[in-house]
């Protein structure tokens, strides 16, 4: 994978830049916003809304975005918009003059795809001739300190509709990955605050079955349905509030349930934004 990653870097850059003088290159510092992505248009809103906040803390600086999935990448060129991979965007940053780029992962936790973004960086800077330095920001839960201000985040954002006795579900995407032990992790700090807050996955755990368990011991009857992912896509409109049998809100219901889903990504809202441009000012201070 990293020598595949050199090597589409090294064909793209000397393309654009063999002739560029390095002696003469001014200082040029950007920022690239990398998502997962999505082909739903309602989530554009909010890649649109988390890139005007990076706008407003560094004005000036120009922000261009990257999204790690091919299978969104190939949807989105079919429909007439093309979006760059992280290589591709980087050598494209390189080839344009810039020096310095701040990299900001809008994953949720470091899982396989932040080490992927993670390996392209390290690529990057071991090309001669590229950008200068290139630095990556943090996921949204990595350090101590990021899962205490999520929690608290989050909290900000419940249901204003939400009653005192009415529960609380998120739904995060779960991996075979090991950083999977985040979303556990962060139950136990929710559950701190509030025990009527429960936080499952669709590929890892907690799963819905132990969340729906759990509720049930509680005895609760109205569920807040929210996905805990960046933006309000795929999963979000079908595996969580879809009407086919299997989505988490048929099986709430189905479970006896009374269900209300709330179709908004993590990205937008400013409280969730804060911590991922937390993470952006800690890099990009280091360029």
């Amino acid at each position: 994978m990293k020598i595949k990653i050199i090597a589409i870097a090294i064909f793209l850059i000397n393309l654009t830049a063999s002739g560029m003088d390095e002696h003469k290159q001014i200082e040029k510092t950007g920022i690239l916003l990398v998502s997962f992505g999505s082909s739903y248009a309602s989530a554009q809103s909010a890649f649109g809304h988390i890139e005007e906040q990076a706008k407003e803390t560094f004005p000036g600086v120009e922000v261009r975005w990257a999204f790690t999935s091919n299978i969104v990448r190939n949807i989105l060129k079919k429909r007439g918009r093309a979006i760059d991979s992280p290589a591709e965007a980087l050598a494209k940053m390189g080839a344009d003059g810039f020096t310095k780029i701040a990299v900001q992962s809008l994953h949720v936790i470091p899982g396989e795809e932040f080490e992927n973004l993670q390996r392209t960086v390290n690529a990057f800077n071991h090309i001669p001739k590229n950008t200068q330095k290139i630095v990556l920001g943090k996921p949204l839960l990595y350090h101590h300190n990021d899962i205490g201000e999520t929690c608290a985040a989050l909290h900000s954002v419940l249901p204003e509709e939400r009653k005192s006795t009415d529960a609380v579900v998120l739904m995060g995407h779960g991996t075979s990955h090991q950083s999977n032990i985040y979303y556990p992790g962060l139950q136990y700090y929710l559950w701190q605050q509030s025990p009527s807050i429960f936080l499952g996955t669709v590929e890892g755990y907690p799963s819905l079955d132990e969340v729906i368990s759990a509720l049930k011991k509680q005895n609760a009857k109205t569920v807040w349905l929210q996905p805990f992912l960046s933006v309000a896509g795929d999963h979000a409109k079908n595996d969580m509030a879809g009407d086919e049998p299997d989505s988490w809100k048929s099986q709430l219901e189905a479970a006896g349930f009374t269900v209300n889903p709330v179709l908004k990504g993590l990205a937008e809202f400013d409280a969730i934004n804060a911590i991922w441009i937390k993470h952006l000012k800690e890099v990009f201070n280091k360029l």
